[in-house]
């Protein structure tokens, strides 16, 4: 299995995010959505579980989602300090017990492993600027468990 990962794209779908994303099963989006047109221009490669940043205004989105894909529940949440959680991200990771926490809103790729737990943030994905680092990713779930792939826009 393969789930496309994105975060903060701020109103901007990459046009190569299309082509990249071919083939996954799922995609997550960790926030800063933007225009939610965007989420639908999404759902034509793969399902979709998205969720509010910080930036995102109206109603649609929760804070938080939880998703169980072959076996494994992540749990995705715009904004986590994984080495200080908030008390609303620390509840629900108590409550929810997953095996990855997905998240965006630092603008920078974090892969690792904090106290049983695997956290995940794709990496800036919206328009260029001052020269910003931008990535999407790709999580392979497979008999040999949880890998990560980040892909430069």
């Amino acid at each position: 299995m393969k789930i496309g990962v994105i975060s903060d794209t701020h109103d901007f779908l990459d046009p190569r995010v299309e082509k990249i994303f071919t083939g996954v099963n799922h995609i997550f989006h960790a926030g800063d959505i933007g225009n939610p047109m965007l989420i639908l221009e999404l759902q034509f490669i793969a399902p979709v579980t998205a969720v509010q940043g910080n930036c995102d205004t109206g109603p649609g989105y929760r804070h938080t989602e939880t998703v169980e894909l072959a076996q494994k529940k992540f749990l995705i949440h715009h904004i986590v300090n994984p080495y200080v959680l908030t008390k609303a991200a620390g509840d629900a990771i108590a409550r929810e017990a997953p095996h990855a926490v997905i998240f965006g809103h630092t603008h920078r790729k974090f892969a690792e492993t904090v106290n049983g737990i695997f956290y995940f943030n794709p990496g800036y994905a919206g328009k260029p600027k001052f020269g910003a680092e931008r990535s999407v990713a790709i999580l392979h779930l497979d008999e040999k468990g949880l890998r990560h792939e980040f892909i430069p826009l």
